[in-house]
């Protein structure tokens, strides 16, 4: 089983993460790792906590001269800005935000649960799907991330070109929208105010059968929703056409099944193709060879320049909100987070299939599942003729 564990608070020394299960003889790229985590650290609309700080993973332990070796692997960063104990204890807690239920809840202070519940642990989840990425890349599969909406401005992708979305201040691959965007951030900053937005995420190259009907737990399509609904203030999450699909009759939903021989080698879908996709490449918990769409939906950020009202902690009179330092609007940044926790459950699908403790047992046991589909295929063919 892949899996992983973070460690650390937004002030503390460092952040860290434990990953294990993790395949051996998997080339790691730093240089790629340090890449998306100077990607979520980018966006327009970002506060100057990410000018404090130049994330660069810390690798120490689990490879061999550049090389995963299978066992537990450690990636750490180091907050530039660590001064958790010299800060001040909020006086009143800020709504939305975990303050007053967590301190409540742990019996301690405010200070100390913000701390933790911080998104500067996101940075950790950003390496450790960069890490997973390293694995899917190895057996074909890509995975890639933008914002589609910001400020209720829609910004629908206009190509699949990602030097498009990198030469966007705001992540999008829409150019025409991005001037709209960037005055509304700027608008929002000026009213002591923030913004949310909706990102995507899509998987091309899953294979068909990563994922399970048999048990809830098994669902592929649970377990992502249940990964992006843990990043910090996402509040809905969508898998192909979402919540759309309630809104329409079922012969608008369904994605008719067709089948192409000139492709029946095809060891991603066997020569099944889908003029449509409004599954999102799940059907069933199960991963059909289509491309898989993930949508989640960030509310705007709870700590406002301008205060919301709030209570004292110690008197219990009505006064502002405390305010802690940060961004006007991180959506584009939550789009690498998105991206990057997606990657990770799809890896942990892949090794929880094709169980191996090494890439080259995982490319092995594809293969070798692959060929028996084949001939399932063809066994299947010849009972029907035989009838």
């Amino acid at each position: 089983m892949l899996r992983y564990l973070t460690a650390g608070e937004s002030h503390g020394p460092a952040l860290t993460a434990i990953v294990e299960g993790f395949p051996s003889g998997v080339a790691i790229d730093k240089t790629f790792i340090d890449r998306e985590l100077e990607r979520r650290q980018g966006g327009y609309g970002r506060g100057k906590r990410q000018k404090l700080e130049t994330d660069r993973v810390i690798i120490d332990s689990g490879t061999f001269h550049g090389v995963s070796t299978g066992a537990p692997i450690t990636l750490r960063l180091i907050n530039n800005d660590a001064k958790l104990e010299r800060l001040a204890e909020p006086a009143s807690p800020r709504g939305g935000h975990i303050d007053l239920a967590g301190s409540i809840n742990y019996q301690t202070g405010i200070r100390q649960v913000l701390e933790r519940a911080s998104a500067r642990e996101t940075a950790l989840r950003v390496a450790v799907g960069a890490l997973a990425r390293l694995l899917l890349r190895a057996v074909g599969i890509e995975v890639f991330g933008y914002v589609s909406e910001l400020g209720g401005i829609a910004a629908p992708p206009l190509s699949r070109d990602l030097s498009v979305r990198d030469a966007s201040p705001v992540y999008t691959l829409n150019p025409e929208a991005d001037v709209a965007i960037v005055a509304a951030i700027d608008a929002a900053q000026k009213a002591g105010d923030t913004l949310g937005g909706v990102v995507e995420a899509v998987v091309t190259g899953c294979p068909m059968g990563l994922g399970s009907h048999v048990q809830y737990d098994r669902k592929l399509d649970a377990r992502l929703a249940a990964a992006v609904m843990s990043i910090q203030a996402i509040k809905a999450v969508e898998i192909g056409l979402g919540v759309e699909a309630a809104r329409r009759p079922g012969s608008k939903v369904m994605d008719p099944i067709q089948f192409d021989p000139d492709h029946a080698e095809d060891d991603r879908r066997f020569g099944f193709r889908r003029p449509t996709n409004n599954a999102g490449g799940i059907e069933g918990g199960t991963s059909n060879g289509e491309p898989i769409v993930v949508r989640a939906f960030k509310k705007p950020i709870s700590t406002l320049a301008a205060r919301g009202p709030s209570v004292n902690m110690a008197t219990k009179s009505p006064t502002p909100a405390s305010y802690e330092r940060s961004d006007v609007c991180a959506v584009p940044a939550a789009s690498v987070i998105v991206e990057n926790v997606v990657a990770f459950e799809i890896a942990s699908a892949l090794v929880e299939k094709y169980v191996g403790t090494s890439l080259e047992a995982v490319q092995a046991a594809l293969a070798a599942i692959h060929t028996l589909n084949r001939q399932h295929l063809a066994s299947w063919g010849e009972e029907q003729a035989s009838g």
